[in-house]
């Protein structure tokens, strides 16, 4: 197969292998996403393939009007119109009971369904001309996710019809995910809106234990990133957890060939190997948008070891600590 590249003013093209069972990647303002028509059991079927994912791993639905959310599930609830009015279009998806239309291929199973609105207005105009489009992370399953077209061809080149060239991602990391199904609202995933933000609009929402801890055994995913191994490049990821010099210490104490540091703008001076910055340390937002790419970059260099500054657990830093700890496989060294 071959895999063409597509300009922002050839949607139409897109559409049209979306609306005959085809893929496509889609640019969206989280990351680049592997679009299928969300109602075609056998074209979403195609996504788990392309990727090599999970079937077991629930697919988010991509709308282009908030009109759309009321035939994909059951009910839509006050605290659902809250939040889309308040957070939609953006980087928010929001789990509900899922209606009849929903292919099993999408909600892996389950009886709910993960629902988002881009803000994306490539995205957008994409749905608008197809259908609603289930659309995971546009990567080999496990890989860090692309936030750019050339990151999704490295990826997909062979494997699906077409990626549209929308440049880079503007958050960089993957949309909040929200579960509503229950009695009380479960963060599942952080992203670009936070758990605050979340809080100071509808109320008391728990964190679920799967965002900071491996996912219980035997327990369902709810949503994408919870089960397996995420974000990882083929460096061996080690989270390391301190002040700045306690890290620049630990890092320089161990280097070897190989060996490289995923670091803030600040640290560059003091660390004695080569270094991916991630912007400054009080920049969460500029750290979200470069995650991925730093990742991806590392894979580009060789490097065997990569040594990552553990984030802050607060706003968009609980997103970035949810990456990185599946990047290291759960493991985070502390140092005092």
């Amino acid at each position: 197969m071959k895999t063409q590249i597509l300009k922002t003013d050839e949607i139409q093209k897109a559409a049209d292998i979306i609306k005959s069972g085809g893929l496509v990647a889609m640019p969206t303002e989280t990351v680049y996403g592997l679009a299928a028509d969300a109602l075609n059991g056998e074209a979403v079927a195609k996504i788990f393939k392309a990727k090599g994912r999970p079937m077991d791993n629930p697919l988010i639905v991509h709308i282009a009007d908030i009109s759309q959310l009321d035939m994909l599930v059951r009910e839509v609830p006050e605290k659902a119109r809250i939040l889309a009015e308040k957070f939609w279009p953006g980087p928010l998806t929001i789990i509900l009971p899922k209606s009849d239309i929903i292919p099993v291929e999408v909600s892996a199973g389950l009886d709910t369904v993960a629902v988002r609105y881009p803000s994306d207005t490539t995205a957008q105009e994409l749905i608008r001309l197809s259908c609603p489009l289930a659309a995971p992370s546009a990567n080999l399953s496990g890989s860090p996710s692309p936030t750019s077209a050339s990151h999704v061809y490295d990826d997909m080149c062979g494997r699906i019809e077409a990626v549209i060239d929308g440049g880079e991602c503007k958050v960089g990391v993957e949309s909040t995910v929200i579960t509503l199904a229950g009695d009380v609202p479960r963060l599942l995933r952080p992203g670009g809106v936070t758990l605050e933000q979340l809080r100071a609009a509808i109320g008391e929402v728990i964190l679920d234990s799967a965002v900071l801890d491996p996912l219980e055994e035997g327990k369902q995913a709810a949503s994408p990133g919870m089960k397996y191994k995420h974000y990882s490049p083929k460096a061996d990821v080690k989270l390391i957890k301190g002040p700045e010099k306690s890290f620049a210490e630990y890092v320089n104490s161990h280097k070897e060939e190989g060996a490289a540091a995923l670091c803030y703008d600040e640290e560059e001076s003091i660390l004695e190997v080569p270094v991916i910055k991630v912007g400054s340390a009080a920049d969460q937002e500029a750290q979200a948008n470069k995650l991925f790419a730093a990742l991806r970059h590392a894979d580009k260099k060789g490097y065997s070891i990569l040594y990552a500054h553990c984030p802050e657990k607060n706003g968009i830093g609980l997103a970035l600590y949810n990456r990185m700890i599946r990047a290291a496989g759960f493991e985070v060294i502390e140092l005092e």
